[in-house]
Order: C-alpha cells, then structure tokens, then sequence
C-alpha cells in the first residue's frame, strides 16, 4: 500500500544538509540529459488570479529511478489568509512498475527544494569569500533560503527587507538564534542590497523591486519569487548586468518573466543565459571573475521535487513514520 506523508512526517524525513547535495546531483543529471519531463503546462484561474500547474519528470540513475509528479497551485492572494500562497501534493511512482509508492503533502517538499537549489546557486557561483546575505521578502520562502544559504557560506550578516515593515521586523525576531551571525531588518530595498554578496529575491512581485545601479561588483543574485511569464522581481537593466544561469533553458524561455521581459525591452538578446546551473555542476565554466555580477534564476523542476519526494519516501521507512493508504 502507498505511505502517505504529512508535512509533519516530512519535517521529520528531510533535513536541508542532505538535500542540497541531491539537488545538485539532480541538476546536473538534468542537464546531461538523465532526465524526462517536459515545461509545465500552467493555467491561469480567473477571477482568483491563481495558476495550476503539473510537473511529472523520470530520472535515470544507478539507485534504479525515480518517478512522480508534483500538483501544484500558485495563489498569491492567499497572503495573510488561511491558506498558504502556494499548495501542492506530489504523487512517487515504482518506476519499475508505474505502482503508487507515497502521496506527500507538497508545500514542504517546495519550499525545501528551492531553497536547496538555491544554496547550490550560492555554492557554485558566489564567491568563496561571501559573507552578507540580503533576503528580499519575509515569507517561508525567506526562513528556509536563510538556513538553506549559511549552509554554503559562512554568514556574518543578514538584512531582510519586506513591503511590510512588521513583517521583516517578525522575521528578524523569530529567526534570531537560527544562524550564527546577527540579522537586521532594511527600509528599503536599496539598504538591503548595500553591501550585500549574496541577494535572495523570494516575493510575489509583479513588478520590480530592484534597480541595475543597487548592484555592486562582485554580487551573486538569486530571483526566485515570480515564475510565470508575466512577474518579474528584477528590472531589465539589472538582469542585462548580469551573468545570467538558469535551472532550464526551456522553461526559461517560456516562464521566466524576469528574462522574457527583459529580452521583449530589449536590453538582453536570445544569448544572454550563460549556461544551466546543472551544467556548472558537472564542469561548466561559473564565475570567471570576482568582481563579476551573477544571475541565477530559479523557476523549480519537477525532477527536483520527485528526487525530493524519493529522499523522503526512503527517510520515512527508516524512521517508521507515515501511513499506509488503501485506495
């Protein structure tokens, strides 16, 4: 019988330390072509303003493969209300056999594996000597990059900035303690930037937040919150600044509204993505210099939420933890 996974059972079965490690193997096993899924397909809801979307993927491996599918909602109209912004359920399969193995509540397994993929970001690609972290935005998004990142660098600052003065100063206060360095809040954006090597951008945006003058030689930049065509959090003359990496080119070229945007103003053409990050991984050229200025924009795999959902399934049995279901 399938195990279904709460996101209690999964804060029990994942641990970020051991996750960062499977994203950057799945990201490099996703660009040499180990993997199968396609771009997402995504539907708009209207009048709620929301996006579904499903993410299936099969990795080939020597652990035998994985297989599954994540479903997935996008509301952003749930901020402060009693559901959470983004939802989702992931289904893994046998892919010796196509039989259900786990449903595992999805939020969880999101939020963990961006942050993760992000933490191998800011592993290959920001200088070794980083040590301020700027976090745009104050959501769960925010408290797990913090954890994610001071795992990759050793952290001697943080500045939180959100549309929301209470929010940051919250964010601030309950996750003091959790790092070993001090953490303040900004007033704006441009204060959190200020000196900043590292720059997390994890928030609902439709517009931008930043501007190209705020960045400094030097500073690797991580736009994770907007993944549809028409969000960005970056403006088109900070992205035409950078060194530009990507989880995928295809679903960059048909998600990442911080690129598309950008390239339908004309101020980035058709080559300005570097390279995949997973490429980078396995031996691409990264950072070439330390005063470069480094893009990395996240859009989320599939393979990175079924490797994700494997890692937990495996976890969970040796713990004991779950339930069976029939169905």
């Amino acid at each position: 019988m399938p195990l279904l996974l709460t996101e209690e059972d999964l804060s029990r079965a994942l641990e970020m330390a051991s996750l960062i490690p499977a994203m950057r193997d799945a990201l490099a096993r996703f660009s040499r072509g180990e993997v199968v899924q396609p771009v997402r397909p995504t539907l708009k809801i209207e009048p709620a303003g929301g996006y579904y979307s499903t993410m299936p993927a099969y990795l080939r491996d020597d652990r035998g493969g994985a297989l599954g599918m994540k479903s997935v909602t996008f509301f952003p109209g749930n901020a402060g209300g009693p559901h959470p912004t983004h939802l989702a359920t992931v289904l893994l399969l046998d892919p010796a056999s196509g039989a259900l193995l786990a449903i595992l509540d999805g939020r969880l397994v999101t939020e963990m594996r961006t942050a993760a993929v992000t933490a191998v970001s800011v592993d290959l690609l920001a200088r070794r000597s980083a040590r301020h972290l700027a976090i745009l935005g104050s959501g769960v998004q925010a408290r797990s990059h913090l954890r994610a990142v001071s795992l990759v660098r050793n952290l001697a600052s943080v500045r939180v900035w959100s549309r929301t003065a209470a929010h940051a100063a919250r964010f601030v206060r309950e996750m003091a303690g959790t790092v070993a360095c001090p953490l303040h809040t900004a007033a704006t954006v441009r204060d959190a930037m200020r000196g900043a090597d590292i720059v997390v951008a994890v928030t609902a945006a439709r517009e931008p937040i930043t501007d190209a003058v705020w960045l400094e030689p030097g500073m690797h930049v991580c736009a994770v919150g907007s993944s549809t065509s028409d969000m960005r959090e970056l403006d088109a003359a900070s992205v035409a600044r950078c060194r530009v990496f990507v989880d995928s080119r295809a679903s960059a070229s048909a998600e990442a509204g911080d690129l598309i945007l950008a390239r339908a103003e004309g101020r980035i053409g058709p080559d300005h993505i570097v390279a995949e990050l997973g490429e980078v991984a396995a031996g691409a050229p990264g950072r070439r210099a330390a005063d470069e200025i480094t893009l990395f924009k996240s859009l989320g795999l599939a393979v990175e939420d079924v490797v994700t959902a494997r890692l937990a399934f495996e976890r969970a049995r040796e713990l004991g933890i779950g339930a069976s279901v029939e169905l």
